[in-house]
């Protein structure tokens, strides 16, 4: 983020440098859980947690006190002139006059336009425009970030000393893709429209179902507007596409071995890290409708 004033006969020019919204809305997102008291994963939560468990080591207790301090300054401010700045308008249409300090803007959008469309909080900022409710948002988010990944590095720090136990994979789990594109090893298969779905991803395929392969008809898979759903052709970077078991780190799977797509008609089973192949199994049908069946192999 960066803010330029220049002058020039007089008149004072302001350019504002900020990052793309979407990237400031999916850390909104992502933080969102963490702003909120009621949320179990509330900062000030963990902080309170973490007192605790260091209530008997002065120096980490002081960090803690001090994390509370500036948390509450920068992210929950009291007063207005703890929000740093605020904002005030003038309509000379209709002589109404409004301000709203750095931290209610920053609020506004957050919850007006963003994540929950908060019909007061929308109303409080609607007169000073979404580029002073984006402008107080940035920093506000940008430090919880930074507040975050300093907690998280608390906790890894007092793991690693012994004084928290906490289970390894509370550290372990991937919270975020690095690519939403790859390719894995599968066998598909798949019935005519109505044929029995398969029950569980354990379990044997039932009567009907048969292998697709490069000599299936694919004109049988059709939806309802006459589109092809399935073709012969082959994107050239496929091959060069990495495997989930080439992306670091691996994924965890679940106690129980097995994931359920939220695809409609769709489920999926044992996850492909616990498993060296997949089966996949399709239904095609004329309406466009169709199951979707994923396992062992």
């Amino acid at each position: 983020m960066k803010i330029k004033i220049r002058f020039n006969n007089g008149e004072a020019r302001i350019r504002y440098e900020l990052p793309p919204e979407e990237v400031v809305e999916s850390a909104a997102a992502r933080l969102r859980p963490i702003l909120l008291e009621q949320e179990d994963c509330f900062h000030m939560k963990a902080l309170a947690a973490l007192g605790y468990f260091c209530r008997t080591s002065p120096q980490d207790a002081e960090w803690i006190r001090a994390a509370r301090t500036e948390w509450r300054t920068r992210v929950n401010p009291s007063t207005r002139e703890e929000t740093g700045y605020c904002v005030m308008v003038a309509d000379t249409a209709t002589g109404q006059d409004h301000d709203l300090d750095a931290h209610r803007l920053a609020m506004a959008w957050i919850y007006g336009d963003v994540v929950h469309h908060d019909p007061e909080r929308r109303k409080e900022g609607d007169a000073f425009g979404l580029r002073d409710r984006f402008r107080a948002a940035v920093p506000l988010i940008a430090w919880a970030m930074v507040g975050t990944i300093e907690l998280l590095n608390f906790i890894r720090a007092l793991h690693e000393a012994g004084l928290l136990q906490l289970r390894q994979e509370v550290f372990d789990e991937r919270v975020a893709l690095k690519s939403t594109v790859w390719e894995e090893t599968a066998k598909v298969f798949f019935a005519p429209a109505g044929a029995e779905p398969p029950s569980l991803a354990s379990t044997p395929l039932p009567e009907g179902w048969l292998p697709l392969n490069k000599t299936t008809n694919l004109s049988l898979f059709q939806h309802s507007f006459g589109g092809q759903l399935l073709n012969t052709e082959r994107s050239p970077s496929m091959t060069e596409l990495p495997s989930p078991d080439e992306s670091k780190p691996p994924a965890r799977p679940p106690a129980d071995g097995s994931t359920t797509s939220s695809l409609p008609g769709a489920s999926r089973g044992p996850d492909q890290t616990r498993t060296p192949g997949r089966r996949t199994a399709a239904t095609p049908a004329p309406s466009g409708t169709g199951q979707l069946r994923a396992g062992d192999a």
